[in-house]
């Protein structure tokens, strides 16, 4: 044995020398700033906490993807079976044993060509694991308080305001219609639906709208109160709401079933969605399913959390990462999430007059589906204007139908684009 060639060949399999090798011609630098951006996202869910239960995972994918060699996850099976881009599949040697074409690829194939995480990316691509999110949700979601006050329902209506607009910017910006669709509902503020709707829309950008709708869901905190103060009077901030009315267990029970006919009846685009978290709540409210519901808030969520966000990272590959494209979903992000916040206070600010002063516009700005942040952000605002204040239950209302109204938005965008 040759320890020199020994040496040799492990240095030219190594990672390491394929970034080198490939640094300005391949996109070896574009490995490298992702990992890095990997690093950052860590960081970010470990110390500062932003989202850490998704983050966490999608950080270390988008490194695991990013790693020359390892082959964890191969873009080029995607664009094959989404675009139509043939896929050579080489033998360790680099000589081609097999092209790939979209009319002849199946699931199959990327099972027995594929790496780890492209496995796991199937669950995103088919749906399963955004709809088991929403399964979760629903288990973990008391729809009582929007029961309890059904006008709250308007207010959710009113906080998607930012999914259409966003739609209509990146249209201007020059993206498809289909990616405009899946870009604008980031303003809906609910992950699992971006993911759910741009797997189906726009693949090629699922990594880069998956992180940004996460990292504003994380970032509530920081972006809402000041559009709340600049939309409502201190006097509006201050309103003390009166205790909603108790919801009986049958009415509970009969909300989901409806909800789940009526919608998938309206849009039957939306039915996995819908009837995953309809069926989730249904599960909790029932009282003879608690095993069922307890092992679908806790063991399944968790399950599908880990495999939903390192599949999400996974699609974080330099080569479309690293793109002026990329930039502009984010701005158009963040402009989508703020005018859904508006959108929410303007209705709120019109209900408080409709009212006489009896409904507090805070409310308004929990219509976004970031459960139960939103409201808790609307409730420690009422707070600071009335320590006398509790506006959480209130805010609730709003909230869960943000969730719903997002998953409408959706099924609208996917039956309309799809």
């Amino acid at each position: 044995m040759n320890i020199g060639e020994t040496l040799l060949k492990l240095w030219n399999d190594s990672g390491f020398a394929k970034m080198i090798s490939g640094f300005m011609a391949e996109g070896g630098w574009q490995n490298l700033v992702m990992i890095l951006i990997g690093c950052v996202l860590l960081y970010l869910a470990i110390v500062k906490k932003f989202e850490p239960l998704l983050l966490c995972g999608i950080a270390f994918g988008c490194i695991l993807s990013n790693l020359p060699g390892a082959g964890m996850y191969h873009q080029g099976l995607w664009s094959c079976y989404v675009e139509g881009i043939p896929y050579e599949v080489l033998d360790e040697a680099g000589n081609v044993v097999k092209t790939l074409t979209q009319d002849t690829m199946t699931f199959t194939d990327i099972l027995h060509y594929g790496g780890l995480l492209d496995i796991f990316y199937i669950g995103v691509k088919t749906s399963i694991y955004p709809c088991l999110i929403f399964l979760g949700v629903g288990a973990m979601t008391d729809f009582g308080p929007l029961l309890s006050n059904p006008k709250s329902l308007l207010l959710g209506a009113a906080a998607q305001m930012g999914v259409f607009a966003a739609f209509v910017g990146a249209i201007l910006l020059g993206f498809s219609g289909n990616a405009a669709a899946a870009i604008g509902i980031i303003g809906g503020a609910d992950g699992p639906t971006a993911i759910f709707l741009t797997s189906k829309l726009a693949p090629n950008l699922l990594g880069a709208i998956a992180v940004a709708a996460y990292s504003y869901m994380a970032l509530i905190p920081l972006i809402q109160p000041p559009f709340m103060k600049l939309l409502t009077t201190k006097k509006m901030r201050e309103v003390k709401m009166e205790q909603t009315r108790k919801v009986s267990k049958t009415e509970k029970i009969i909300f989901p079933i409806v909800v789940t006919i009526f919608v998938a009846l309206l849009l039957p685009s939306t039915a996995p969605l819908i009837g995953c978290l309809m069926l989730g709540n249904l599960l909790k409210e029932t009282g003879v399913t608690d095993r069922l519901s307890d092992t679908v808030q806790n063991a399944l969520m968790n399950i599908v959390t880990i495999l939903l966000s390192l599949s999400v990272g996974a699609t974080m590959v330099g080569s479309t990462f690293l793109a002026w494209d990329t930039l502009k979903i984010i701005v158009l992000g963040v402009a989508a999430f703020i005018l859904s916040t508006c959108g929410g206070l303007i209705g709120g600010v019109i209900m408080y007059k409709l009212t006489g002063g009896r409904v507090n516009p805070l409310i308004g700005s929990a219509g976004v589906s970031a459960v139960p942040m939103a409201a808790r952000v609307a409730n420690k605002e009422g707070q600071k204007a009335n320590p006398a204040n509790f506006l959480l239950m209130h805010a609730m209302g709003p909230n869960v139908a943000g969730v719903i109204g997002s998953a409408i938005a959706a099924g609208f965008l996917l039956s309309v684009f799809g």
